[in-house]
């Protein structure tokens, strides 16, 4: 067939683009087949190891995870495949960010243009709201142009005014609501392009790895690798129903991360663990004692001639505090000593972004029977709080902030510590309506035994308690004994009545009162102790 020469150019031009688009859908099938995914993230306490997979097409001899974080721990990378993929030797290339093909756009660059491109949408209506009000002034003023001469018709002339009023009127309201719009999406705008700079900035790298293989068969590759930095940290609430006596505690999970590569809808297991730690135990060594030899005569002599160090400039102690403050945990980790290894499956998936955002989980609930009681330490507050015991909650239960709730009400926020016996305790703030009464101490001083040789001092606390609910109430009033750390000093304590713990909490000389009150009951409790020791000595009180 024959071509007209001034076909030629445009027959050449349709053929390069054919091209061009050949290569591209080539291009993007490569990518796509190259494309990996995370499907599950173990965050430790400082630590977090993350799961890849990516699928490869029967006939494959490599597939490549790009996107990686820098600052993944390449001595544990782990690959593993079906049978139908043989797996080989495994390379790492790190670059820049924006040098890598894979990385130039990321979730975060399509939110940011999706954005852009409505302010561009936007700028382009007050744009012709701007024409339309120009065009509108310009027939209010006279001005000759085409299109800008206002009727001459005097039977019109109401009509045009009334016209050109409404429209001018909707064009500045329109043009105000734009701008509003428009202040709206910088205000999202502004933090996507801090993240952007932040972990997409010039110098940011990334890692690819690279693994060969020999797919026999379409199958899933996987890849495991660790990256320091992530972190969790437990949180609780605690909610008390004083009419049921029912004590729901709910656990929580503060996640956070800063890797460089958000995790989106992932499955998220939470560990106690921390793998990053000592692996084996230190052993002694051996005890050598012998005699130290003199002092050298001029070892003062050295030590003055010994150059001194220079101080270290400003710049440099300021670059080394920010490299420290980098390398700062997100959570304190220390939370999570004296714990065994617990793991805590999120049933839903996730989402973490990389900018250090705190995301809060549930990790399920525990619901038990309390026993309540007014508890006070008149000697130390005299005011009576509301506490509840419980038996403790099996598995492990690592240090964290407490918020408490009574019948609904927010009444503060505590911290959870395991307690070191079988019984739970928790406080639900002060007992207003349990009145606690201290009566004046007597201290006396005095001399016996044989001739006046000791002396004596005697001491007598009382404490009076009133229940003014309208239901009886449990009563736990606390006193502190003293107890006698020295042969010499020599304690006599008389209670009335005689306490029911004489070592609350495995603790000597702390006595507890337990009774019931009625509604409007009162009742008193007291304590007299005699203190002898040496006449010539003095008391040390701690």
């Amino acid at each position: 067939m024959h071509i007209p020469f001034t076909a030629r150019p445009l027959l050449r031009a349709t053929a390069l683009a054919a091209f061009w688009l050949t290569a591209g859908a080539g291009a993007h099938a490569q990518l796509q087949a190259d494309a990996s995914r995370i499907t599950q993230v173990k965050v430790y306490p400082g630590s977090a190891t993350v799961e890849r997979v990516a699928r490869v097409a029967a006939g494959s001899r490599s597939v490549t995870f790009a996107c990686l974080p820098a600052g993944l721990d390449v001595q544990s990378l782990q690959v593993s495949a079906g049978a139908a993929v043989r797996v080989g030797e495994t390379s790492v290339l790190s670059e820049a960010r924006e040098l890598s093909a894979h990385c130039a756009t990321s979730a975060l660059d399509g939110r940011i243009r999706e954005l852009e491109d409505q302010k561009a949408a936007l700028q382009a209506e007050t744009d012709a709201l701007g024409m339309v009000t120009g065009y509108l002034k310009g027939l209010s003023g006279g001005e000759s142009g085409p299109g800008a001469r206002a009727p001459t018709d005097a039977r019109n002339l109401a009509a045009m005014t009334e016209a050109m009023r409404r429209s001018g009127q909707d064009a500045l309201l329109k043009q105000h609501q734009i701008q509003r719009q428009q202040t709206d999406l910088d205000r999202q705008l502004k933090p996507l392009l801090a993240e952007r700079g932040r972990t997409q900035g010039q110098g940011a790298q990334v890692r690819a790895v690279t693994v060969t293989l020999a797919a026999s068969a379409d199958a899933d590759v996987k890849l495991s690798y660790q990256v320091a930095g992530p972190g969790w940290t437990p949180s609780y609430r605690a909610l008390l129903d004083t009419t049921t006596r029912k004590v729901r505690i709910e656990r929580q999970a503060l996640v956070a991360q800063a890797t460089g590569e958000d995790w989106r809808g992932v499955k998220l297991v939470l560990s106690t663990g921390q793998p990053r730690r000592e692996t084996t135990g230190r052993t002694p060594g051996a005890w050598r004692i012998g005699i130290e030899p003199p002092p050298r005569a001029n070892a003062e002599s050295a030590y003055m001639a010994a150059p001194m160090a220079a101080a270290p400039s400003p710049i440099a102690a300021d670059r080394k505090m920010a490299m420290e403050r980098a390398r700062e945990p997100l959570f304190d980790v220390s939370v999570f000593d004296n714990s065994f290894a617990t793991e805590f499956a999120v049933p839903q998936s996730i989402d973490v972004p990389s900018n250090g955002q705190r995301v809060t989980l549930a990790l399920g609930q525990h619901e038990d029977t309390a026993q309540l009681a007014a508890r006070t330490s008149p000697r130390v507050d005299p005011s009576a709080f509301l506490v509840a015991e419980m038996a403790q909650p099996s598995g492990v239960w690592p240090t964290g902030p407490m918020q408490l709730y009574r019948d609904g009400n927010f009444v503060g926020q505590g911290r959870w510590n395991a307690p070191s016996d079988a019984k739970l305790t928790l406080s639900f703030g002060r007992d207003e309506l349990v009145r606690v009464q201290v009566e004046p101490e007597r201290d006396n001083q005095g001399s016996g035994g044989f001739a006046g040789s000791r002396a004596e001092r005697q001491v007598q606390r009382a404490y009076v308690v009133e229940n003014r609910h309208r239901t009886p109430i449990a009563v736990q009033v606390l006193e502190a004994a003293p107890v006698s750390v020295d042969e010499q000093v020599r304690v006599t304590t008389r209670f009335s009545p005689q306490p029911a713990e004489q070592a609350w909490n495995k603790q000597p000389g702390l006595a507890m009162w337990r009774f019931d009150l009625d509604a409007g009951q009162t009742a008193r409790v007291s304590a007299d102790y005699t203190i002898g020791y040496p006449k010539d000595a003095r008391l040390q009180m701690r």
